[in-house]
């Protein structure tokens, strides 16, 4: 299972990423639009964990990217807001799987991705 977390706090990213990584997934962290494109190019996921709330580009171009380069790529992204918590991102993206807060316990993380990515 290839996962890559495109999320602005490096702390939190690598703190999903160990926990990922324990399911035996590949892991690729990066914290912009930019970085995450870069390794869509050239590289398959199963699986984005990607925030919403991106500070570095656009969270909707990468997951609209990442649906045109690899339509079996699945999105879960987090949030800190509460501006998609009526669920509509789910109309907006087709990619997208689980809309959860960054404030989510690691562990649920881990385990929307390994289920998810089956």
């Amino acid at each position: 299972m290839r996962v890559l977390i495109v999320e602005n706090d490096p702390s939190l990213g690598q703190i999903w990423c160990s926990h990922i990584k324990r399911l035996g997934a590949s892991v690729d962290v990066v914290s912009s639009q930019e970085d995450a494109i870069n390794l869509l190019l050239d590289s398959s996921f199963h699986i984005l964990v990607l925030d919403l709330d991106l500070r570095d580009g656009s969270a909707m171009a990468v997951a609209d990217y990442a649906s045109y380069r690899h339509p079996s790529c699945k999105v879960i992204f987090v949030t800190s807001s509460s501006f998609f918590s009526d669920g509509s991102i789910f109309s907006y993206m087709s990619n997208a799987c689980a809309l959860i807060p960054a404030a989510a316990p690691p562990e649920d993380m881990a385990a929307l991705v390994e289920h998810h990515a089956r």
